[in-house]
């Protein structure tokens, strides 16, 4: 079937998230350009994510990579678009990942941060990551316990070819989205408690957090990154089974 694009719909859509970022960041009296969004495109076809480049869109994130190296050779190299890793990462897809994209969001393992300095290292590289931080301890997230984040940022620290930028989470799902502040208030107050002068490699800068249902509640928690899809394109289509 083909993909009947809605050019306005999704302009609309980026401009009205765009003004949702401004106003939580006003509340919270942060400067809105603090913030980026990054675009989730899963499922998303190459025309809708070019409609939402042209409205303002400058960075994409992918959680499968083999979706997301189809859509970007269609898209092309551009100076002004970034690509962000966003989905579970398997240590065998890696290689193909490293230097593809600017940022992984979902580092979630010391055996896997070991492997992307090895892959970095074999590319001449170094690759930007966040620690992806299990804060409502879930049994069925992947991601660090917030008591075990001193200990992977020290070693992490000492592998030269990785740069963790900040942390990543996702809260427990909610009915409500103010349910999700606790947990997004207490990612904000975990960065700043594990952020240290010594480190060489590890710096605070982001944190990812923040989706479609919760993005203005994490902006106003010190989100820097919020992962927005549905508001952007709408429902994405269910899985056709086979």
């Amino acid at each position: 079937m083909a993909d009947t694009v809605d050019s306005d719909a999704i302009a609309r859509n980026v401009e009205t998230v765009f003004e949702n970022i401004r106003r939580a960041a006003q509340r919270a009296g942060r400067p809105a350009d603090s913030i980026r969004l990054v675009a989730v495109t899963k499922s998303v076809s190459v025309d809708r994510i070019r409609v939402a480049i042209a409205a303002g869109v400058s960075i994409l994130g992918e959680s499968r990579l083999q979706e997301a190296v189809p859509k970007q050779t269609a898209v092309g190299p551009r100076g002004d678009l970034a690509w962000h890793f966003i989905g579970r990462l398997q240590r065998r897809k890696v290689k193909a990942v490293v230097g593809r994209f600017q940022m992984i969001h979902s580092l979630d393992s010391v055996e896997l941060a070991a492997e992307i300095d090895r892959r970095a290292g074999e590319a001449g590289l170094c690759q930007p990551v966040l620690l992806e931080v299990n804060i409502g301890g879930e049994p069925s997230k992947a991601g660090f316990l917030p008591s075990a984040v001193p200990d992977a940022l020290a070693a992490l620290d000492g592998m030269p070819h990785l740069s963790v930028r900040g942390l990543m989470a996702i809260p427990p799902p909610a009915s409500e989205p103010e349910a999700a502040r606790a947990y997004l208030r207490r990612v904000s107050e975990l960065a700043r408690s594990v952020a240290r002068p010594g480190f060489r490699r590890i710096r605070m800068d982001h944190l990812s957090m923040g989706m479609s249902q919760d993005y203005e509640i994490a902006v106003e928690e010190g989100a820097t990154m919020v992962r927005v899809g549905t508001a952007i394109f709408g429902v994405r289509p269910a899985p056709v089974a086979t």
